[in-house]
């Protein structure tokens, strides 16, 4: 056990200071390459797909470490597993620094994501139970860090212009690093909730069970086994595999609603995530016709979350979790549909409505974790955020660009048929394919020594592809709307929503 406790009861406010800095270094390194992505795919010669993998790079490989790390914080301490973090953060900035090409850039993404997740499985829990009574709230107020972040380092690196070279930028995530870095050194973190209450580590897992540990270990394996090229075949063996030595160790399917928050928390972080992994590119010829770049959008949508989720208590207060989540996902449905035909100021209507309706989504699913399964800990919190941000990254960011260049391929030759030209045979040359299917990709570099009208008819296809996969992903919300409801109709035959609070009788717990 971690003699990193604090022997208080009075929360520290300045170590959840540290953890505010920390989440907002997450979100800086996410809207930092967000904005540079179309100077990588212009600088690399990337497709859309390709350009979706470095951004889905960014998100799945947070699951690896916030699992893994949940298993063993109790033992290796909260302040080790944040230095693991924060020298994850500094080596992916210079990686990324000397890029040349797909390679470096993907593995830069990929260490940052290992430190995002660090973060998350330290911070998650620490906050948790600092405030064990208000849990919902201060996860609210901890995740305001992550679009204070977009919004500092989107602002910061959209003044600095297009035209600067895109590596300047990237070291911008500096600040923030060594901001958490100084902070948390002088503070220790508290004793775990679970732990202080002796609930024993097997309990822990048994929360869990063999229906989470299913969906967890199936999305990390399938994802890695997509890196490395294994066969279908051996994916679903080396899941099985691990998941019965799982079983084995717990003997439980685990909490069934916990499963079902896991299956919901997948569609949720598409949502979120996977849309803002590509909104400034898929907004940036709608955007730029008002005299903006698309990056603007982020920010706007982030400033709405940082004053919503501030607001969280005395909504969460009037309006059960459930109730706001449900709620929000039917406004987030609306947003995304009018954002996928919206121009001029418009954008900024549909872009309101979005961010009003995404603004609580992701604290309120891990503060409803938090609140019914306490046993579970550090793991069933984190967890939750591994299968959100798996979903983003394997689904969500390659989903979208997958449905750019399948319908720019589509509508090209669809083009070409009804106008007897040959621009599809001409620019999408380049075969390739993905997890979702196979498709023609447009060779960035014929395209840019096309003639301009030829150019200028590929580019309003491509234009065109761009939005309407926003309609795609309104889907998703439509689907987390039913959801949400059918579990408050679930409580409500209950008695109600509660949340579940531990003993505060401290004994021995378990080592781990």
């Amino acid at each position: 056990m971690s003699t990193e406790t604090q022997t208080t009861e009075t929360p520290n406010r300045m170590l959840f200071l540290a953890c505010f800095v920390a989440i907002v270094t997450t979100s800086f390194g996410f809207i930092l390459r967000a904005l540079t992505l179309p100077q990588w795919s212009a600088e690399f010669n990337l497709s859309n797909t390709q350009t979706g993998e470095i951004a889905g790079v960014g998100l799945w490989p947070f699951a690896i470490s916030i699992v893994l790390f949940s298993l063993i914080i109790d033992k290796v301490g909260y302040k080790n597993s944040m230095i693991f973090a924060f020298v994850c953060h500094i080596l992916s900035a210079a990686i990324t620094w000397f890029a040349t090409g797909y390679t470096m850039l993907y593995v830069g993404t990929f260490i940052m994501a290992l430190g995002n997740g660090t973060v998350e499985a330290v911070t998650n829990p620490a906050v948790a139970s600092m405030f064990p009574k208000e849990k919902t709230k201060w996860l609210n107020f901890l995740h305001a860090g992550w679009p204070t972040g977009l919004i500092l380092g989107g602002v910061m690196a959209l003044l600095m212009g297009p035209e600067t070279n895109w590596k300047l930028k990237i070291l911008l995530v500096l600040i923030p690093a060594l901001g958490y870095g100084l902070l948390m050194l002088p503070h220790k973190f508290p004793l775990n909730e679970r732990v202080k209450a002796g609930v024993s580590y097997l309990d822990m897992l048994k929360q869990v069970g063999i229906g989470g540990a299913l969906i967890i270990v199936g999305l990390i394996i399938f994802q890695i086994g997509s890196v490395f090229g294994w066969a279908t075949s051996v994916n679903v063996i080396v899941t099985l595999v691990i998941v019965a030595l799982f079983g084995a160790f717990v003997r439980t399917f685990g909490q069934p609603l916990f499963v079902l928050m896991l299956l919901i928390m997948l569609p949720m972080a598409i949502t979120e995530l996977g849309t803002d992994s590509w909104i400034a590119d898929l907004m940036g010829p709608a955007m730029s016709k008002i005299g903006l770049q698309g990056g603007w959008i982020l920010i706007y949508t982030s400033a709405i979350m940082v004053i919503l989720r501030f607001c969280a208590g005395n909504i969460i207060h009037r309006i059960s979790p459930l109730g706001l989540l449900a709620v929000c996902s039917g406004i987030a449905a609306l947003g995304l549909f009018f954002l996928s035909g919206a121009d001029g100021i418009m954008i900024l209507v549909a872009a309101t409505i979005f961010g009003i309706g995404k603004s609580f989504f992701w604290p309120t699913m891990l503060g409803v974790v938090a609140e019914r399964f306490p046993k579970g800990g550090a793991l069933t919190m984190n967890v939750t955020g591994g299968v959100g941000m798996i979903g983003a990254g394997v689904l969500g960011a390659v989903i979208l660009g997958f449905v750019q260049d399948k319908s720019i391929d589509n509508k090209l030759q669809a083009y070409d048929q009804q106008n007897k030209t040959e621009l599809h045979s001409t620019y999408a040359t380049t075969p390739r394919s993905s997890m979702f299917g196979t498709y023609q990709a447009i060779d960035a570099e014929k395209l840019a020594a096309a003639p301009l009208d030829e150019k200028t008819t590929v580019t309003g296809v491509q234009e065109i592809a761009k939005k309407e996969a926003l309609k795609t992903v309104a889907l998703f919300p439509l689907g987390l709307m039913v959801c949400y409801g059918a579990l408050l109709l679930y409580f409500r035959s209950k008695g109600g929503y509660k949340a579940v609070h531990l003993s505060d009788t401290v004994t021995a717990p378990t080592p781990v």
